[in-house]
């Protein structure tokens, strides 16, 4: 990706190279709530005979994750995420305990999706190889390339897999490793939650869905409870219901102007999505004046 300064002649900013792994470690460690929306718990994390570069927990989706930086581009995306995905189902005291001793909040073994762990590589660029080895439908590993220009700017860009259809459990890459892995971790995709709804259902959320990506250039990310449409954090969330859409936007109590009061303040009570409002919805009756409150969280969370 090139990027350009416009000024009297458009001119290019020229990439800045980082020195060192530790050097792109501590940039992301700084600002990773606002680059991923995590909670940092550790550093340097070892365990046995691992040291995980940066260990951080999705308090969304309560579960952990984990980051290693990459310079070189000689290394196994597969081989190496399940590797770290098999420490950490194999070892989960030893990460609760991580967490409790560095965090003020306490958690318990409980309160932890394991089946939404996943890794995170970054570097500044990947190989035709690497690329290509995420392309299945439920691989919980992420690419990320993270590069650094003169201006002070960054970049970073999540490679996408393609609409690939086959398990990665087709050519899992070792019998320890991918026996846990395959068995805990489960990745999900909307087919999973459309599932759910009834054809009436499933079409008013495709509808909703378009609408939603028109106001703005989000992305989906999709996790066990719901649906997410996400800018820097979430934006708003879906769950598919058999008989009903249920939306949450992301805005505290008191922060979304609701004149038709259609939205339930459901900040005391328990729910699966982020933020204090929540409607359910049977039609597209509503559906002009939801995205207009949904226009409100896309300008607080963008």
């Amino acid at each position: 990706m090139k990027l350009y300064l416009i000024s009297t002649n458009l001119e290019l900013v020229r990439e800045k190279p980082f020195k060192l792994e530790r050097e792109m470690q501590k940039l992301v460690e700084d600002n990773l709530e606002t680059l991923f929306g995590l909670e940092f718990v550790k550093s340097e994390f070892a365990l046995h005979n691992f040291r995980l570069d940066t260990l951080a927990y999705d308090r969304s989706n309560k579960s952990f994750v984990i980051i290693e930086y990459k310079r070189d581009k000689n290394f196994s995306v597969i081989d190496q995420g399940y590797a770290y995905l098999s420490l950490l189902l194999n070892n989960k005291a030893d990460f609760i305990l991580e967490y409790n001793e560095n965090k003020k909040q306490v958690i318990k073994r409980d309160d932890i999706e394991w089946s939404q762990s996943r890794v995170l590589f970054l570097a500044p660029e990947f190989t035709p190889y690497q690329r290509e080895s995420i392309n299945f439908k439920d691989l919980p590993i992420e690419l990320w390339e993270i590069k650094k220009f003169v201006n002070n700017t960054l970049s970073l860009n999540q490679i996408k897999s393609n609409k690939a259809s086959e398990s990665i459990k087709t050519i899992s890459p070792t019998e320890n490793q991918s026996n846990i892995v395959d068995k805990e971790i489960k990745v999900y995709s909307e087919k999973d939650h459309l599932n759910k709804g009834s054809e009436e259902i499933c079409a008013l959320y495709e509808k909703l869905k378009n609408m939603i990506l028109n106001l703005d250039s989000l992305d989906i990310k999709v996790l066990k409870f719901y649906i997410a449409f996400v800018s820097r954090t979430n934006v708003v969330d879906i769950t598919i219901q058999k008989k009903s859409l249920k939306l949450f936007i992301n805005l505290r109590k008191g922060d979304l102007d609701d004149p038709k009061q259609i939205m339930r303040d459901v900040s005391q009570v328990g729910h699966q999505g982020n933020g204090d409002y929540e409607v359910s919805l049977k039609d597209d009756e509503d559906f002009e004046y939801i995205l207009s409150l949904v226009k409100q969280s896309v300008k607080r969370n963008s």
